[in-house]
């Protein structure tokens, strides 16, 4: 696992601009693109959701990812996205690892597990998220990218 010291910063124009727009993700992946669900790039532009939404610096200050936070029946959920330059490159862990210690942190979360959702066709954030001690508790389709997908739910117990 590879590992780089992380800096949570509110989300901001600039930041969230950059993600949607500059972000871009090769073959499959390109499903993560923000322009590819209107619905979900306006959702994530909407400076009304940024008191969830922290832009993710490394020490050099460049933007390498994000994290957003939301609580369902008062159960932490997450969602992340890591700058296309760094994904596959066996930073995925840590950062999701750092992360939700963040979150815990931030929010003093007390919760006995966290969960997310991926999507299926995602065999190498599944993998990720199981070596850092997610399961899979649900598999279900929904709508998005203007067609219907399969994803997974994941819980990490703490």
């Amino acid at each position: 696992m590879i590992s780089m010291k992380y800096n949570y910063v509110p989300m901001n124009e600039k930041y969230a601009n950059e993600i949607a727009y500059q972000w871009k993700y090769e073959g499959i992946y390109s499903f993560y693109d923000m322009t590819a669900d209107e619905e979900d790039l306006n959702d994530f532009l909407d400076l009304k959701q940024w008191k969830y939404i922290f832009a993710v610096l490394n020490q050099s200050k460049e933007l390498i990812g994000f994290y957003s936070f939301s609580f369902i029946y008062n159960v932490m959920w997450v969602g992340f996205g890591l700058n296309p330059k760094y994904t596959g490159k066996g930073y995925g862990s840590d950062f999701a690892m750092s992360g939700i210690k963040f979150g815990i942190k931030h929010y003093g979360y007390d919760g006995h597990y966290i969960m997310l959702v991926v999507a299926k066709f995602n065999e190498r954030a599944i993998k990720t998220y199981k070596k850092i001690g997610f399961e899979i508790v649900e598999e279900y389709m929904q709508e998005t990218n203007g067609d219907k997908h399969q994803f997974v739910k994941m819980r990490i117990l703490l």
